[in-house]
Formats: C-alpha cells, structure tokens, sequence
C-alpha cells in the first residue's frame, strides 16, 4: 500500500495551527457554522438546538483529526476534517428521518448483530430465543454506558436526556459509531469497543445460567414466572454475571487467527488483499477504503471477491484447525453443531467423507490419511475443505 506523499505547506500549516489555540477554535467555529447551515437545511428545521449539535460534532472531529497519525501526515487535514464531519452529520439526519421509534429498532438491530455470537460461549448451546435475552440484558447496560461517555466526552452536565428528536438522532448516531471504535490490545492488533464488551459480559456467565435462561425461555408467561424472575436465584445469577473476571482467551485466538490469515495472505503473494484486511480492522468506511488504495467501484468489487475466495481458502486449508477453535466449532466440539443437527449431518454423509471424518476425530495423520484413502495431498486438502463446508452450511441453517 502505498501511501500519499504529504505536501510540506500543508503540514507547516497544520503544525502552526496545533500551535495556536485561538486559530484551531476559530476554525472549530466555522466548521460547526458550515455543519449548523448544512443541517438547516437538510431537515428544514431551525433553533438553537442545531447549533449545539454541530459544534459537538465539529468537536468531536477535530479531536479525531488532531490525533491521529494518519490524517496529520497527509497532507489533506481539511479534506479529512470536512469528510468525517458531514459523515457524521449525515448519520445524524438518517436516524432523525427514521424518527424516535425506527431509528431504536435499527440501532438496537445493528447493535444485536455486532454482538450475536460473541455474547454467548459456545459450551452454553443457547437458542436463539434464550441468546436474544442475554443480547437485550447486555445492550440495555451499554446503552448506559455509551450516554456517559456521551455527556463525557461533549462536557454535559452529569443528568443530561435527550429530549429533542434532535438530540436523539444525535445520541444514538454516537452511540453507533461508539461501538464500532477501535481499542488496541496488547497483541498490538485491535477490535471493536462492543465486542470486547461482549466478550467480557459473555466470559461472566456462569455455567448454571443456560439452565435457568432455557427454563425461561420454555415456561408461560405468568404471575409464577414473573415472582421467578424477581427471585433471589435469579438475582444470584445476574450478580455472578458481573461479578466474575474475564477471559481473554476469545481475543487471544482472534489475534491468531488475524496474524496466521495475514500470513497466509502474504504467501499467495496477495498484498493488496493485505492492505485490505488491514484497513477493513480499522472499522475505515468503504469510501476511505477505496481513497486510500485508490480503488474504483469496479476495481473494489474484483479485489472484494478475491479477498472472499482466499479468506474461504484459508479457512479450508491447514489454517483450518485454529479458525474453527476460535469459532467454537472445532472436532471436539462436533464442528460447532448441536446433537440433532450433528446426527443429521452425519446422515447426510457419504461413506468415503463418513471415513475421512472418522480419521481426523482418531487424530490420525494427513500423511497416514493419505495413504489410507489412496488419494493425494492436495485431493485430501480439497476432500477436507468440501466437508467443513457442508458442515458450515449446516451450522448456519441451524441459527
């Protein structure tokens, strides 16, 4: 990837402004001003609310700009500042078009496929109804938490509501683009702010609760199980919920998985592809993508496809051990299946791919599997790769 060459007059400028409060709040000011007048006129609305939503944005964005690396070597500051802004602001108008009741129900839907397979462990085999309950119980405590880093982070007083549709749509837009920031792990590799959440909330749950979650989920509702809900068992529960510590495990082997897919990346001489996952783990939108590999719409599309052609490659190749352990559908885990699914996977196996399996579960060899089944090394690979395929088109008709 090769980066712009950043033109000095633009830098010295930058510098000169990082340098001088007054000028970086002047231009603060007429950012907030151009956002404000952009915004009037976007919804066709006035007051003094406008205002107060357009200079935090300009804030917010400056902020952004000033720390980052990236943006500061360019050599296009204003470019970028202006870019982000209305990035924002637009994100602003659409929740405000969807209104109080539709922008919740799409930024609760959002939010709930972010975290779907991250908030529960793999050993807990929840349904899909009785995962819906842990997801609803999770983001109700992050939408706490995304409102105080809200009222933090613009300087609100500690008691702050939206109460506008304005402030709404404003509040829910930050607390999208809140979920989808990076945090840097030790492994120097970084991950969304809400899957962390997730994880740590997931690593909480103690075994017992897939008991009492299921039995939720498959009793009436009725004044028994409504008393049931407000019970100290159920309140024991949610105090070891929060009580015990995390597991870093979950991003340990996510880290692996990342690096040995750059790697293997790497050796298929796919360096663009790399640039790709690279900034794609940046949460960068797809016109930053495209500005900075200077990609066209039909030149993303080609270097999506073949990204999406290595990545499944890669997943069926001798990488395919580690991706499936961090999916939790590793061998000993019956290739994430339940017990009925699995029974009827195994069904719909033939007796050649039935003893292929049979091998790999009895820890047996490729070299010695190859001998077995007479075949070569690479109509193993393609054999091997065929049947965790069928065994992922089985997990995902079971979700």
């Amino acid at each position: 990837m090769k980066a712009k060459s950043p033109k000095a007059p633009n830098r010295d400028s930058a510098l000169l402004t990082a340098l001088d409060p007054d000028t970086a709040a002047s231009q603060t000011e007429q950012l907030a001003n151009q956002l404000a007048s952009e915004l009037a006129t976007e919804l066709n609305i006035t007051g003094n609310t406008i205002a107060k939503v357009a200079h935090r944005i300009a804030t917010e964005v400056d902020r952004i700009c000033t720390k980052s690396d990236r943006i500061q070597s360019s050599g296009q500051i204003n470019s970028w500042r202006l870019s982000l802004a209305r990035y924002r602001l637009q994100k602003c108008v659409h929740f405000y078009q969807l209104g109080s009741q539709r922008g919740r129900v799409e930024l609760h839907s959002n939010l709930s496929t972010m975290v779907y397979r991250p908030i529960a462990p793999a050993h807990l085999q929840l349904t899909f109804q009785a995962r819906y309950t842990l997801i609803e119980d999770f983001l109700q405590g992050f939408y706490t938490e995304s409102l105080r880093a809200f009222r933090r982070e613009n300087e609100l007083a500690e008691n702050y509501q939206p109460r506008t549709r304005l402030e709404l749509a404003e509040y829910m837009a930050f607390t999208e683009q809140y979920a989808k920031r990076r945090i840097t792990l030790p492994s120097q590799h970084n991950q969304q702010l809400i899957i962390l959440r997730a994880q740590r909330f997931a690593s909480r749950q103690p075994q017992e609760i897939a008991v009492d979650i299921e039995t939720a989920m498959e009793t009436a509702k009725s004044d028994e199980t409504e008393a049931y809900g407000r019970s100290g068992i159920m309140q024991m529960i949610r105090e070891q919920m929060v009580s015990e510590k995390a597991d870093p495990s979950e991003s340990v082997l996510r880290d692996r998985v990342v690096i040995e897919l750059m790697r293997y990346l790497e050796s298929q001489d796919q360096k663009d592809c790399v640039d790709y996952l690279t900034l794609k783990l940046q949460d960068l939108s797809v016109p930053e993508i495209d500005e900075i590999l200077g990609l066209t719409p039909r030149k993303r599309d080609y270097l999506q496809q073949r990204f999406k052609y290595h990545v499944d490659k890669f997943i069926t190749s001798g990488n395919w051990k580690i991706v499936h352990e961090w999916l939790g559908a590793d061998l000993d885990q019956n290739l994430g299946l339940p017990p009925n699914q699995w029974d009827a996977f195994l069904d719909s196996l033939s007796e050649d791919q039935l003893q292929l399996l049979q091998l790999k579960r009895s820890g047996v060899s490729d070299q010695e599997i190859v001998q077995i089944l007479k075949c070569t090394a690479k109509q193993l690979q393609k054999r091997w790769g065929a049947l965790l395929d069928l065994a992922r088109q089985q997990r995902n008709q079971a979700k």
